[in-house]
This record gives structure tokens, sequence and C-alpha cells, in this order.
């Protein structure tokens, strides 16, 4: 498999080329900073009683939709990650958002991504989160036909030895660099993509037939559906069936390793995501990853949720 994030893989963190995001200050109890072009917008919750406060849960949801990124700094110890399950049960409940969806036949919401060589959560099967290794770009659950819409990530314990970079790119950045032929075979479902042995659910399904883009994301597609462009990817476990589905393929591949792309992509450091960080982020918006994990005790807590059709 050709690696697509050799600059984190063969540089240090303070060598890294792109752009590294600073964290934000936050003086109240949930102050949002300024979005601009090395910064996300950041809000700092002092309490676990701000989940009661009329227009938090708002507030939350406005920047989500908005910028597709949120990151929350929690002034108070939460290793039950209680603070994160309110606020996904808020966010539907006010917000129309769906459900957590369970990761496997076996494991239920949370998910603890922390290396291991021998406890594995789900199928008696390593999962790439549990391993050291990098996490080229990709979505979170590309193998389902209703990937869930958004994710997130709790710091436990962040990588002390400067690995486990989370790094994030907007799919805009890599869509308006395909060319039309490539962006209608990318819409077509002309691709098998596998589910990973740890992820197989009760139905024993093992692969689905689909598109990497969202059929609104074809050539014919208005610049305002672009810009909102849906895409799920993740290139080990995706195999073209067709001449155009394999050059479209390829295209992508060169796309995430060009120059824009570099520029673009945000790099977000244990000092930006120390102990007590929440990350939100629109799965299908924006493509993540990481370099290789240092720090055998980092320690990272996931959920996903709303969960529709891929369309």
């Amino acid at each position: 498999m050709q690696h697509l994030l050799h600059p984190l893989k063969h540089s240090g963190v303070g060598a890294l080329p792109t752009r590294v995001l600073a964290a934000a200050a936050a003086t109240t109890a949930t102050t949002t900073t300024t979005t601009t072009s090395n910064a996300v917008p950041h809000l700092s919750v002092s309490r676990l009683d701000c989940l009661q406060q009329p227009g938090h849960i708002q507030e939350v949801n406005q920047l989500l939709e908005r910028e597709g990124m949120v990151k929350l700094s929690l002034g108070f110890p939460d290793d039950e990650s209680r603070y994160l399950h309110g606020l996904i049960v808020g966010l539907g409940r006010f917000h129309g958002h769906g459900q957590p969806v369970d990761h496997s036949a076996t494991r239920g919401w949370f998910w603890d991504i922390r290396p291991s060589a021998s406890r594995f959560q789900s199928n008696g099967c390593q999962a790439r989160s549990e391993t050291m290794r990098e996490f080229p770009w990709h979505t979170d659950c590309s193998y389902e036909d209703r990937p869930p819409r958004y994710f997130a990530l709790q710091v436990l314990q962040p990588d002390r030895r400067g690995g486990g970079v989370f790094s994030a790119l907007a799919a805009r950045h890599v869509l308006r660099q395909l060319s039309p032929a490539a962006r209608d075979a990318l819409s077509r479902p002309d691709f098998r993509i596998a589910v990973p042995p740890e992820f197989v659910r009760s139905s024993g399904r093992t692969h689905l037939v689909g598109s990497i883009l969202a059929p609104g994301c074809s050539a014919s597609a208005s610049a305002s559906a672009s810009a909102s462009a849906s895409i799920r990817f993740r290139e080990d476990i995706v195999t073209p069936l067709s001449e155009a589905a394999a050059r479209a393929m390829d295209e992508l591949k060169r796309a995430l390793q060009s120059p824009e792309a570099r520029r673009e992509t945000l790099h977000l450091t244990s000092e930006t995501l120390p102990r007590g960080s929440v990350l939100l982020l629109d799965n299908r918006r924006w493509l993540h990853a990481r370099n290789e994990v240092r720090d055998p005790e980092r320690h990272l807590r996931r959920v996903r949720w709303d969960a529709v059709p891929f369309v």
C-alpha cells in the first residue's frame, strides 16, 4: 500500500511542513474562539452541568454544522466520558442528530483507541487503531451503507513522545483538484469496500459495493453541493471494479499527496489536544489520519453517531 502521510512519517512534529494548530485561549465557561487560518473553533467547558445551560448544545451544533470540526476543552475530570455521552444525547434530542452507532457485533458506542498486542475489543481481531502504526488518510466506517456523519475523540492520555499526531484535511480541498471524469467515476458504485474483520457485524457481511463520493459530488454538481461534498475513503480496503474507477482512484491518491493538500492539512499535536480535550468532526466533509504512535500509553476514546445513507 502506498502511504499517504509521508511528511508525518519522516519528520518530527516540530518540522511538519504544513500548519500545526495552536491551542486557542478560552476564558469563560463556553467561549468560542475566532476561526482563523491556523485554528479550529474552540469551546472551554468548565463544568459538567454546562450541558444544562441554555444554548451550550446549540452553540456546539452550530459550530459543527458550519465548520465541520470543533475542539472542546473540559475543565473537570471525566474519564467516564459523561460529558461526551450527554452532549451526543442532547444533539439528538434538540438538533435531530441520529443516535450513536455500535462499533461491531460485540462492541457498543464507545471504542478505546490505544495500542494493544493481545487484548482486542472486537471479534478477536486487532483493529488498526489498536496498533502503533501510522494510519493514512481515511474516513470512519467507509465500509457501511450508512456511515456515521459525525465522530468524536476524547483524549484520556496524549502521546507524551511526540507521536500519534491527528491530522485533518477538508474534502473540498481534494475534490477541487479532481478532473470531471474522476469525480464522475468516484461517484459511481464501482468500488468494492471490504469490512475489516474486527468490524464485521452479526449479519456476517464482509464487503459492500458502492461509490467513494456521494452522487451529489459528480462533475455536474453545483458549486455549493461540491463545497459540502461527502466522501468515504480508506485505501487499504477499497478495490476498483472498472478501469475508469481505477484511474479515478489513482487521481484521488495523487490529490491527497499534492502540495495543495499538504498546505491545507491541519496537524493537531499533543500540545493542541492535551488530556481532557474532545474533538468533534464531520466524518463526510473531513478526512483524517495519524502518524506513528510513540507512546504505548496513548489513549483516546471514540464515539460515532448520526448514521444516514451515503447520498
